[in-house]
C-alpha cells in the first residue's frame, strides 16, 4: 500500500512540475516576442529611463510638458529651474528634478529622432 501511494506521488510531483516547465518556457517566449514587438525605439526608451531614474512619464509631470517640443521642454524647464533656485529660497532637490527631467526629455528626443520617428503626442495625467 505504501508503495502504491509514494509512486502515486511521485507520478504527481512529475506531472506538475512538467506542467510548470511548460508554462515557465511559453512565458519566456511571450515576454520575447513583445520585447522583439516593441522594436528598437522602446528598448533605447528603456535603457535611457534606467541611465537617467526616471521615467518618460515621470519628466513629463515634472515640467508639465504634454507634447515631446523642445521649445515647450526648454520655456517650461527654464521657468522651473530660475523658480526652485536656492539663491530665492527654493529647494536644490527640486531643482535636481527639474534637470534629470529635462535631461530624459531630450533624451527621448535624441532616440525619435535617430529613428526617424515624429515626436507622440501625449495626454498629459494629472495625479492627486
Amino acid at each position: 500500500m505504501a508503495r502504491y501511494l509514494a509512486q502515486i506521488i511521485v507520478m504527481g510531483t512529475q506531472v506538475v512540475g512538467r506542467a510548470f516547465a511548460r508554462a515557465l518556457r511559453q512565458e519566456y517566449a511571450a515576454s520575447q516576442a513583445a520585447a522583439e514587438a516593441r522594436g528598437r525605439a522602446g528598448q533605447h526608451s528603456a535603457a535611457a529611463s534606467s541611465i537617467t531614474g526616471m521615467s518618460l512619464q515621470e519628466a513629463q509631470q515634472i515640467l508639465n510638458v504634454s507634447t515631446l517640443s523642445p521649445e515647450e521642454i526648454h520655456e517650461k524647464y527654464e521657468h522651473l529651474f530660475k523658480v526652485n533656485d536656492k539663491t530665492v529660497g527654493g529647494s536644490y532637490y527640486l531643482q535636481s528634478k527639474v534637470v534629470r527631467a529635462k535631461e530624459r526629455l531630450e533624451e527621448e528626443l535624441s532616440i525619435l529622432s535617430q529613428d526617424g520617428k515624429p515626436p507622440p503626442e501625449q495626454k498629459q495625467t494629472t495625479g492627486t
